[in-house]
């Protein structure tokens, strides 16, 4: 499965709405109900899914899901 089908599934079950579709542009104003405790929700689950650590640096610095895609990617090398 490609790296961006599996990040949708994780939004899926975090946001409980299988209709989400994840585009690079996507940012949290584009989901309902995508605050700061779902934030925290939606990292872990991609840290645990994926067997990964972002540093708290890492994630100030993404704007978008295209970011949160890259940054998978160079982790999993």
């Amino acid at each position: 499965m490609e790296l961006k089908e599996q990040l949708n599934e994780i939004f899926c079950e975090v946001f409980d709405d299988d209709d989400i579709r994840i585009s690079e542009e996507m940012t949290a104003n584009d989901v309902d109900g995508w605050d700061s405790l779902s934030h925290v929700n939606l990292i872990v689950s991609i840290e645990s899914e994926f067997n990964i650590r972002f540093s708290q640096k890492e994630l100030l610095t993404f704007k978008n899901v295209g970011d949160l895609l890259n940054a998978i990617r160079s982790k999993l090398g």
